[in-house]
C-alpha cells in the first residue's frame, strides 16, 4: 500500500501532536448489532474529539506558507474551536473562537483553558461563522479565518481512517457522522489512498439533514434550521467542496432521530464504557438504524467512529437516566 505525499505529511504532523487512538471490537456492541463491530475511539485525542487532526494540519500548513500570521479566528460549536485553540497554542499565536449563543459551557471552558478568547455571535453555527468572517474582515489582514472544512483539514482527519483501516481487520462498511463534512471527506481520502473497497456511509440527524438532502438531490441544499442535541452535526449549509468529495466517494446516508442518537449514547456507555457526545455517537446510531432495518445483511465486519466525548454533564446524565428504547 502506498499513501500519497499529502497524507504522509498529515500523518507526520498529527503524529507529533498526539498518539494514534485505539480501535476495539467490543463484544457487547457486536452482539447488539449482530455483526462484528469495530469502534474507532477518537474520543481519546488530547481534546476528546477527532477535530484535533484537521485543525493541527491546517494551521501547520498555513504557517508554513504564511509565517507572519499571528492571530487565528474560527467559528464552532466546540470541537473545531478546541482544535484551533490547541494548534494556536502549539505555535505560540492568538486564537479567537466565535460560538453561537447558548453553546456548550463545557466546550467553551475547554477552549478558554487552551488559551483562546471565546465570544458569542449568532443563534446557530452558520450565524457564528458569519460573525467570525466579519471579525476577520474588520481585522484588516491581521487575522486569518480557519474554516471548518478544507482540503488540508480533510488530510488531517484522514489520519483517523488511515489508522482505523490499517489497524482493524478488513471492514465491509464504515459509518461516519457528518457535520460540516471533514470526517467523512477524510475517510474517503484515506480509503481511496489505501485502495480499499470499504463502503462509506454518512450519518446525519433528522433535525439537520442538509448533507443527506444534498446528496440525494445531487446539488447543494440548505435548510432553514439545524435542530438537534448533537451539536457537532448541526449543519444547515453544506460545503460545496465537501459535497463533491462525498458525491464521488460515499455510498449513501442514514438519517437518525433524536431518540436514535440518545440510544446510541446509552449504547456507548453500556457496551464500551465510553463517554460519547451526541455527534460522537451518531455513527453508531446510523449502524443501529441499519441493523433494525435489516441493512447489515451481508456485512461480515463494520466500523463506527466515536468522534467525540465532549458533552455537558447535565445533558449526559439526562440521556443515561432515560429509559432505553424497546
Amino acid at each position: 500500500m502506498t499513501i500519497n505525499a499529502a497524507l504522509e505529511d498529515a500523518r507526520r504532523i498529527v503524529g507529533e501532536a498526539m498518539a494514534p487512538t485505539p480501535q476495539i471490537a467490543w463484544p457487547l456492541l457486536s452482539r447488539r448489532l449482530a455483526v462484528e463491530t469495530w469502534m474507532k475511539h477518537d474520543n481519546h485525542t488530547p481534546i476528546g474529539a477527532f477535530k484535533l487532526r484537521g485543525g493541527i494540519v491546517h494551521v501547520t500548513r498555513l504557517l508554513r506558507a504564511r509565517p507572519e500570521v499571528r492571530h487565528l479566528i474560527a467559528a464552532t460549536r466546540g470541537n473545531h474551536g478546541q482544535a484551533v485553540a490547541f494548534a494556536a497554542r502549539r505555535h505560540g499565536i492568538a486564537a479567537t473562537i466565535v460560538v453561537p449563543r447558548g453553546n456548550s459551557t463545557g466546550k467553551n471552558a475547554a477552549m478558554r483553558a487552551l488559551g483562546a478568547e471565546v465570544v458569542e455571535g449568532g443563534a446557530d453555527y452558520q450565524a457564528a461563522r458569519d460573525h467570525a468572517a466579519a471579525m476577520v474582515e474588520a481585522a484588516g489582514g491581521r487575522a486569518v479565518m480557519v474554516p471548518a472544512i478544507s482540503p488540508d483539514i480533510a488530510d488531517g482527519t484522514a489520519t483517523q481512517s488511515l489508522e482505523f483501516l490499517t489497524a482493524a481487520p478488513a471492514l465491509d462498511r464504515l459509518y461516519v457522522a457528518v457535520g460540516m463534512g471533514s470526517g467523512i471527506c477524510g475517510a474517503v481520502r484515506a480509503r481511496d489512498a489505501l485502495g480499499l473497497a470499504t463502503e462509506i456511509v454518512g450519518v446525519v440527524a433528522e433535525g439537520a439533514p442538509a448533507y443527506a438532502l444534498s446528496f440525494a438531490a445531487g446539488r447543494r441544499i440548505e435548510t432553514e434550521q439545524a435542530t438537534t442535541f448533537a451539536d457537532g452535526i448541526a449543519c444547515r449549509s453544506p460545503d460545496p467542496w465537501a459535497l463533491e468529495v462525498i458525491g464521488r466517494g460515499v455510498s449513501r446516508f442514514v438519517t437518525v432521530s433524536e431518540a436514535g442518537l440518545a440510544e446510541a449514547v446509552r449504547a456507548c456507555h453500556a457496551d464500551t464504557h465510553n463517554l460519547a457526545e451526541g455527534a460522537g455517537a451518531a455513527a453508531l446510531a446510523g449502524a443501529m438504524a441499519d441493523a433494525a432495518a435489516g441493512r447489515l445483511a451481508g456485512c461480515r465486519r463494520i466500523g463506527v467512529v466515536l468522534s467525540g466525548g465532549n458533552i455537558d454533564a447535565a445533558l449526559y446524565a439526562g440521556l443515561i437516566a432515560a429509559p432505553a428504547a424497546a
